[in-house]
């Protein structure tokens, strides 16, 4: 019924992703090689056939769909009136860090995370404090370094914590009582809490997604989550997010805020496509979520026989392999730009994760599987001509 199948010709076609080499196989960012779900095609295409293209408001129904699907597909309610429309999660995580932190404050980071944490901290002027995730190689597990995390909550100048749940780029979900822990430190220190929860669709476990806003009451009302339909549905280009907040007073700052920085006002087909995504998307996901499962057991087998020396943790959710490249390489980056010039296969180095991803590889494996194929195939070969 869907076509998880077809890779589709997207270079030459102004994307970030194939603005590749004709020779070069792209697997970095986090956007997928499939079209959307049809119901969310049939719904811009209306949009756009009306030909009226005029400012919008952001209505109601948007915030009811969206309040349906979390209970539809995680099992936890979360009001409408908790919620505000945003163009992006890392705009409006900007946009809060702006209104709620103070030049100069320290802001806790949980590295290898994503990316974008770091550069919306320090091109706000504030300052990263290091909550590093504790390895374990033999598991190829991660846990929360509790004991260090409590030391920096509790410093007079932290003021908020990035929490990314699922955690990207290790595709880990956090359980119901590491979050209470770690949301209890927040707010025993006046810590704001902002969970990022973009990847939460994608749960690939035998088990719920929980989310910072199903935790008790009480324990959130200093509690941020964004999420969107960019990463479930590949609709990045729509710039379409939920801010959920519990506390009405800490609602209307970042109300007032994302209104100031224009990140409350919807694009053309945002409000269209977002609603049609959370109402009508459910049997495309299970479908995407399916492959994505396949995915995993097929590069794990293909690494298994072929290239032992790589291993990844299973993710819990998300389409990204977190490559443990320890037995090959202290220098991720190097190996990246290597990998890159002899073969055009495209990832992305570890270390854009912070420091603690210097042995890391992350490769996005949300395609066909020919062109996952193709890119183990150029990863083998990498990595034997690295060693060579």
């Amino acid at each position: 019924m869907y076509d998880f199948v077809t890779v589709p010709p997207r270079r030459h076609t102004n994307s970030i992703k194939w603005n590749v080499q004709d020779t070069e196989l792209p697997m970095w960012i986090a956007d997928m090689e499939f079209e959307t779900a049809p119901e969310i095609k049939a719904a811009l295409q209306t949009k756009v056939a009306a030909g009226i293209f005029g400012y919008e408001k952001v209505p109601a129904e948007l915030f009811t769909t969206v309040a349906a699907w979390n209970q539809r597909q995680h099992h936890f309610s979360c009001p409408p009136e908790w919620m505000l429309f945003a163009t992006g999660v890392m705009p409006a995580i900007a946009a809060i860090i702006r209104r709620l932190t103070n030049p100069g404050d320290n802001i806790v980071l949980q590295p290898p995370v994503y990316n974008m944490f770091f550069n919306a901290v320090e091109s706000n002027g504030r300052h990263i404090l290091a909550n590093n995730l504790i390895y374990d190689a033999h598991d190829l597990s991660y846990a929360i370094d509790f004991a260090d995390l409590e030391k920096k909550l509790a410093d007079p100048q932290t003021t908020m914590m990035l929490l990314c749940n699922p955690h990207n780029p290790i595709g880990k979900l956090w359980s119901r009582d590491e979050l209470i822990r770690i949301v209890t430190l927040c707010r025993d220190n006046s810590v704001t809490l902002i969970s990022d929860e973009i990847h939460r669709d994608l749960v690939l476990a035998d088990h719920d997604y929980v989310s910072i806003d199903s935790l008790p009451a009480d324990l959130i009302q200093h509690t941020i989550a964004t999420v969107s339909p960019s990463k479930t549905f590949n609709l990045a280009g729509l710039h379409a997010a939920i801010v959920t907040i519990p506390n009405p007073a800490l609602r209307a700052i970042v109300a007032h805020g994302l209104a100031v920085d224009w990140l409350g006002e919807p694009n053309l087909v945002a409000i269209p496509g977002t609603i049609a995504a959370y109402s009508e998307g459910d049997a495309w996901l299970a479908a995407l979520k399916a492959h994505l499962r396949n995915n995993v057991v097929f590069a794990q087998d293909y690494l298994a026989q072929r290239l032992p020396q790589i291993k990844f943790a299973v993710p819990e959710a998300s389409y990204l392999l977190w490559l443990d490249c320890t037995a090959v390489t202290s220098n991720s980056a190097r190996l990246n730009d290597f990998l890159r010039e002899k073969t055009g296969l495209v990832l992305a180095a570890g270390t854009d994760y912070g420091a603690a991803g210097r042995h890391f590889l992350r490769m996005n494996i949300a395609c066909p599987q020919t062109m996952l194929a193709d890119g183990l195939a150029r990863l083998a070969t990498g990595i034997q001509e690295y060693q060579e």
